[in-house]
């Protein structure tokens, strides 16, 4: 019986992240832009949150999900003070903030 099984996670390919900050960021070498960062992190706390799903005792990763959950929401803060339009735009494209 194999005791460590190594979980396979969903990572973002390198092809995935490039289109994110074209569509988001507006160019897909644009990689410091506010809104292509938060959309990058929503990506991957969506794909976090299906393994955590499937994985309910992985606390670590959950740790880690925390951790980018405030992220994003420190850098919609930032984006909301700076650009309020940019702010509104990105989160309806996005489906967060209901």
């Amino acid at each position: 019986m194999d005791v460590f099984k190594k979980i396979e996670m969903p990572y973002l390919t390198k092809e995935k992240i490039s289109n994110v900050f074209a569509q988001y960021g507006g160019a897909a070498t644009n990689t410091g832009s506010t809104e292509g960062q938060i959309a990058l992190i929503t990506e991957r706390i969506n794909s976090i949150s299906a393994h955590l799903q499937q994985n309910k005792k992985d606390f670590s990763t959950h740790r880690g999900l925390m951790q980018m959950v405030g992220k994003r929401k420190r850098l919609l803060t930032y984006l909301s003070k700076h650009n309020l339009q940019g702010y509104r735009a990105l989160i309806e494209k996005l489906g967060i903030r209901k």
